[in-house]
């Protein structure tokens, strides 16, 4: 991921919810770079989320209706580290 890329993604990981920032960011600095393209790109989907839906999301009360959706926002949980 080229230092653009990563700007770009730690400034869209901003939400000015604590615990999202905690989430998203540490996801981005800890496993993006393990993720398949498909992924990539389900995650800046996911990011596109309303905030409060989001956090619901990642915070399991609620599951998407997509299923790779579902399956970045359960790796993000899985990663959390707070």
């Amino acid at each position: 991921m080229s230092n653009k890329d990563q700007q770009r993604l730690a400034w869209q990981c901003r939400r000015g919810m604590l615990e999202l920032d905690l989430m998203l960011q540490g996801f981005v600095d800890r496993c993006y770079g393990d993720l398949s393209e498909r992924q990539r790109q389900t995650f800046e989907e996911l990011l596109k989320t309303p905030d409060q839906l989001l956090l619901d999301y990642l915070m399991g009360r609620t599951v998407p209706f997509d299923k790779d959706i579902a399956d970045v926002a359960r790796r993000i949980r899985d990663n959390a580290a707070f």
